[in-house]
């Protein structure tokens, strides 16, 4: 299979695993807008999850919790960073942001109840030994919290308002928590399952999540916003350092083909059986949304 239906039948059964996860929760405001904030994108992340468990033995059935909880996460994230008080936004995946179709307390609420959610699901018995499941909550924690996506949330935020830009290295420092602390969780994620050395999968994944920002970055000046889902030109409105501003346009895309090089390097323990990781290193650069 070619990876772009690889990825498409894992986003179909990682979709299939949420609906099933909240089947059962009532029809009140706050689970419809969970629901819609946890239908669609990429799911790049839950497949991260699925393949790193694949390239180890681990079936896609006995995965998938661990793949849904991460992608439960990432749209509680998106729910809360697309809000007023953060980054103010009213369109995500080409529909109207949760806060704009129903409400800022409904939009809090639906992604504290996508947060829970997420480590509901790694509770799974199919996720393995209660110790594999303790170490994925341990790291989902970690990658989501005050050393992680919080933090890197807190730092851009802080960035509006600094005194002077902020330098390569700062922007380094927020993007590995903001972006990159998910992304290098869902790629251990099937090392952990298979209890296998994550340090291959650590590596690969430090370089995927700084080559996914900077693609954010070049898409935010380059983007089309009825491919991308969302506003572009927002950066440059703002007068944000990135990595385009930093680098500019034709430096940036040169460091983010260089960090797909490593990653593949990083791969190299695996051999052959690595392809779909590799191929998800070159689409994270190519991608139009």
């Amino acid at each position: 299979m070619s990876f772009s239906s690889i990825i498409a039948e894992d986003a179909r059964a990682i979709q299939t695993r949420l609906d099933q996860s909240m089947a059962a929760l009532s029809n009140e405001p706050v689970v419809q807008a969970m629901r819609y904030a946890a239908l669609g994108g990429k799911r790049l992340r839950g497949f991260l999850v699925l393949e790193s468990a694949r390239m180890l033995g681990i079936a896609p059935q006995q995965a998938i919790s661990a793949a849904a909880a991460v992608e439960a996460l990432h749209a509680y994230s998106l729910v809360h960073d697309d809000m007023p008080c953060m980054d103010d936004d009213d369109l995500r995946r080409g529909q109207p942001t949760v806060h704009v179709k129903w409400n800022e307390a409904t939009a809090v609420l639906a992604g504290d109840a996508l947060q829970t959610l997420a480590f509901e699901l790694l509770c799974d018995p199919a996720l393995g030994s209660a110790d594999a499941r303790i170490e994925l909550v341990k790291g989902l924690a970690q990658a989501s919290g005050a050393e992680g996506m919080v933090l890197g949330q807190a730092l851009d935020i802080a960035a509006e308002t600094a005194q002077s830009p902020l330098t390569l290295d700062q922007i380094t420092r927020l993007q590995n928590g903001k972006t990159g602390a998910l992304i290098c969780f869902s790629a251990q994620a099937g090392a952990i399952i298979a209890r296998a050395d994550p340090s291959p999968l650590r590596a690969y994944a430090d370089c995927l999540g700084l080559a996914f920002q900077i693609a954010d970055d070049i898409l935010d000046v380059e983007g089309d916003a009825t491919k991308t889902g969302k506003r572009v030109g927002k950066d440059a409105d703002a007068g944000k350092a990135t990595f385009v501003s930093l680098l500019g346009l034709d430096g940036a895309k040169a460091r983010a083909l260089d960090l797909v090089q490593q990653a593949e390097f990083h791969l190299r323990p695996y051999g052959e059986r690595a392809q779909n990781l590799i191929a998800a290193a070159h689409f994270v650069i190519s991608r139009e949304s």
